[in-house]
């Protein structure tokens, strides 16, 4: 399970640098690699499910990301 919160983690941060560049200079960097098609809608899905199971883990935890 650590090595699955690991690529969440890593997955998450990737999804937010994303949207810092969309928010700031309305560039996304995603559709600007793989194009506006199917790769970029699995890559959206894959950084939302990591943001879910890190949620998930943050509960079960209590707010602890110690258990890495």
């Amino acid at each position: 399970m650590a090595i699955a919160t690991l690529i969440a983690l890593i997955l998450t941060i990737i999804g937010a640098l994303n949207w810092l560049l969309v928010g700031i200079f309305s560039f996304n960097l995603v559709t600007w690699i793989f194009g506006v098609g199917v790769v970029a809608r699995i890559i959206f899905s894959l950084v939302g499910l990591a943001g879910i199971w890190l949620i998930i883990m943050l509960i079960l935890g209590r707010g602890k990301l110690s258990k890495m």
